[in-house]
């Protein structure tokens, strides 16, 4: 059976702006997610030259994947390819995503009494977690489990909307307070060692979420041709995001950028709500990337039982699918080696090899200019080695003895010094 993901149309009744507009809202909210609060430590382990350029060169490549997938994803012979890396990358955001708000859920708990109105560097020692974070990670599942029962993309753009909303205002706090009295950036290395680039490549990679969402987003426009515009906007727009948050965020936190920007904010009321906002902003997209495996999954399911059991079928395969990414996310509750673990396996598959090779496959016969296949075969090579060795770097860190004053990424434990500028002992 075709996957209806890739193969369903709509013929809605919008009109063409108001679909651009929401195709574009879509778009935007699938990219910012949990990667983006990672990316100053991105920076961090690339270097203040080499990352801001680094990620440019991902970006651009990446966009220009996506496209070479949309050309590509009509010809049978590759569509089932893409829907298992599909389905592996968007269920592998979901997993993070659980992560990361039950992460923020921890802390603004167990931080409340330690939360002041006055907004100063953080320099206190977090105490013991007094619940564990898959307690927080359960109160969730049946909340996102009744959220995912919505199943229409349009009904599912008012979510995205708040989620925009929440997200432009977690960000605006988060701009307003990294760009005052960024430290002299000179003594910030310019380039750092190849074991930190290769989780920059993984972590890099995986915030540009939107991936796989881009085949189901052109076949819900009205007229899909209208589609580069939309990608080639929003992704400008977020490239654009990505190099100021990232490059600013490591300018102005320097060594101890966290694995989240979140966790070098003030502990007060004001930036404790910039967790808040993100947190439910997250909480929306979830269900715009869990979609996309949905809409894979279910078809097969439902050709296999009778009309009358088609329903329960279907609330049955979401339900599962959402304890899966729960049950993933309890298992390997370690925020930033995860993102870059996703990243480096399905992510760079999905946007850097397979795009390519499908590219290759499916034009070759028609004879393909040979600047064309060398490009192709270049890119392949760059997400493969990117991917073996990013992954190797991501399981060698996680196999690792836990530090526990580091284990959760999104929960940084900061050690009472007389100065917020030296580091946790080790």
């Amino acid at each position: 059976m075709i996957p209806r993901i890739i193969m369903s149309t709509s013929s809605g009744s919008y009109h063409t702006p108001e679909r651009i507009v929401q195709t574009l809202i879509h778009l935007l909210k699938c990219n910012i997610g949990t990667g983006l609060l990672g990316l100053p430590l991105a920076m961090k382990n690339a270097g203040l030259l080499v990352g801001p350029f680094s990620l440019l060169a991902i970006g651009i490549l990446t966009v220009h994947c996506m496209v070479i997938l949309l050309n590509c994803a009509h010809h049978l012979s590759q569509r089932y390819t893409v829907s298992f890396l599909l389905i592996i990358t968007q269920l592998g955001f979901c997993s993070i995503y659980f992560i990361f708000m039950a992460d923020n859920l921890q802390q603004m708990a167990e931080e409340a009494h330690l939360t002041s109105n006055t907004c100063q560097p953080r320099k206190i020692l977090v105490p013991t977690p007094i619940l564990d974070i898959r307690f927080y990670m359960l109160l969730l599942l049946p909340l996102l489990i009744l959220l995912v029962f919505i199943q229409n993309l349009r009904v599912l753009s008012i979510f995205s909307t708040l989620a925009n909303i929440a997200t432009l205002g977690s960000m605006a706090l988060i701009f307003e307070y990294i760009v005052q009295g960024i430290p002299d950036p000179r003594n910030l290395p310019l380039m750092a060692s190849w074991k930190t680039f290769l989780v920059f490549f993984g972590t890099a990679i995986f915030t540009f979420e939107g991936v796989g969402m881009v085949l189901s987003l052109k076949n819900q426009m009205k007229h899909p041709q209208q589609f580069s515009f939309v990608l080639y906007l929003g992704m400008s727009l977020i490239i654009i995001l990505y190099i100021c948050l990232g490059t600013l965020g490591y300018m102005k936190f320097g060594s101890n950028t966290q694995a989240s920007i979140t966790l070098n904010l003030p502990n007060c009321w004001l930036y404790q709500s910039v967790k808040l906002m993100y947190s439910i902003g997250i909480f929306f997209t979830y269900a715009l990337q869990f979609h996309v495996p949905a809409e894979i999954i279910i078809p097969v399911v439902i050709s296999q039982v009778s009309e009358s059991w088609a329903l329960f079928a279907e609330l049955s395969v979401r339900t599962a699918l959402v304890c899966l990414t729960c049950v993933s996310a309890i298992l390997i509750p370690r925020l930033d080696l995860v993102i870059s673990l996703v990243g480096s396996v399905s992510s760079s598959a999905l946007a850097l090899i397979i795009p390519p090779l499908l590219e290759l496959i499916t034009f070759y016969p028609e004879d393909m200019s040979c600047v064309t296949i060398a490009k192709d075969i270049m890119i392949s090579i760059l997400g493969l080695l990117g991917c073996v060795f990013g992954t190797y770097q991501a399981l060698y860190e996680l196999i690792q003895p836990i530090n526990h004053s580091i284990a959760n990424s999104t929960g940084v434990y900061f050690y009472a010094s007389s100065s917020p500028l030296l580091p946790p002992p080790m």
